[in-house]
C-alpha cells in the first residue's frame, strides 16, 4: 500500500523547519522514518507535508556541556550513539542499548529523537533516558522548553510535544556511578525492560538512585519503593533490602496485557531483570566515588 499524497520540504534551518510544520498538524518532521514511513504506507498516519530535517545543523552532535551534562542531538542514529567515544566512556549501558535496538537497518537510519517522539511503548531508549533523569529540549514558534523524560510520553503513541515543536536534543547529567539496563525481548521489541542508575558515597552507601521499568504500559514507570530503600543503603545490604520491598513495588506498577504477555508475567520479568541489574551494579568498579 502507498501513502496518501504529500508534499516534501527540506529546510536548512530549524526556524524554517518549524515554520513548515504548522500548529494545525498539516506537516510532520522526518529524519530516519523507520516508524513514520511504515505508518504512512499503512495509512494509519496521514500528512500533507513531510519536512526533512536531515540538513539541519547541530542535531547530530554529542558533547559534554559546561554543566557537566551530556547532550545528544535528537537526529543522532542509534548506530552513531553506540559508537560514540563519549557515550562509551561515560554511559556504556546506553552505548550497548543503542547497539542492540531492533535490527541493523533501524540502527543505521533510525534516530533517538524519532524513537522518542513516536511514543511506541515497546521501545528501549525511553526507559534508559528516564533512569538517567534526562531532559528533552523542544523548540517551537513560542520558544524552547525542557520536558523531563518521565513526563514526555503521555500515552501509547502520544507525547506532550506539540505538532510544530521540534525535539532538538536530549540532555542528562554525566553519571557518577553505575548505569545498568536489562530487557526481555519478544521479536525485535522489548516485552519488559528495566534501567537503573545510582551513585555512592565515600562510605559505600547509596546517595542517589533511579529505577525505571518500561514496555509494560504506555510509558516508563518508577519503582519508588525500591528507590526509597536504596537511599542510604550500604552496598553489602542492597540485595536483601530490595527483596523486602520488591513484591509490593512490583504490585504498584500499572501493567497492561498484550501480545507480549500478561500482567503477572511482566511483573515477574521486571523483578528478575531488576535483580540482574542489581547484581551488575554492586560488582561495578565505578561504585567507587
Amino acid at each position: 500500500m502507498l501513502p496518501s499524497p504529500f508534499a516534501f520540504e527540506k529546510p536548512t534551518t530549524i526556524t524554517e523547519a518549524i515554520a513548515a510544520v504548522d500548529e494545525e498538524g498539516d506537516g510532520m518532521f522526518y529524519s530516519g522514518g523507520t516508524e513514520l514511513l511504515l505508518a504512512m504506507k499503512m495509512r494509519v498516519i496521514h500528512t500533507k507535508r513531510l519536512v526533512d530535517i536531515k540538513a539541519l545543523p547541530g542535531l547530530d552532535l554529542i558533547a559534554l556541556n559546561d554543566a557537566n551534562e551530556i547532550e545528544v542531538g535528537a537526529r543522532c542514529t542509534h548506530k552513531n550513539i553506540a559508537a560514540n567515544a563519549l557515550i562509551r566512556q561515560h554511559v556504556p549501558a546506553l552505548s550497548s542499548l543503542c547497539a542492540n535496538v531492533a535490527n541493523v537497518r533501524v540502527r543505521s537510519v533510525g534516530t533517538v529523537g524519532g524513537n522518542l517522539c513516536f511514543g511506541e511503548p515497546h521501545a528501549d531508549p525511553p526507559t534508559m533516558l528516564a533512569a538517567l533523569n534526562a531532559r528533552l529540549m523542544l523548540q517551537g514558534p513560542k520558544g524552547t522548553r525542557a520536558v523531563c523524560a518521565d513526563d514526555f510520553i503521555r500515552g501509547e503513541l502520544e507525547t506532550v510535544r506539540e505538532p510544530d515543536e521540534l525535539l532538538t536534543k536530549i540532555v542528562f547529567p554525566r553519571p557518577t556511578g553505575p548505569v545498568t539496563y536489562r530487557r526481555f525481548k519478544h521479536g525485535e521489541r522489548p516485552s519488559v525492560n528495566v534501567a537503573m542508575a545510582w551513585s555512592v558515597d565515600a562510605d559505600s552507601t547509596i546517595k542517589a538512585a533511579r529505577v525505571r521499568v518500561g514496555a509494560i504500559g504506555p510509558r516508563p514507570q518508577p519503582l519508588k519503593a525500591v528507590e526509597d530503600v536504596l537511599l542510604g543503603c550500604a552496598l553489602a545490604d542492597v540485595r536483601s533490602a530490595i527483596e523486602v520491598v520488591l513484591d509490593a513495588a512490583l504490585g504498584e506498577l500499572d501493567v497492561n496485557q498484550d501480545r507480549h504477555g500478561g500482567a503477572d508475567y511482566k511483573r515477574h520479568l521486571a523483578g528478575v531483570l531488576l535483580m540482574r541489574n542489581v547484581e551488575e551494579a554492586v560488582s561495578r568498579r565505578d561504585n567507587l566515588p
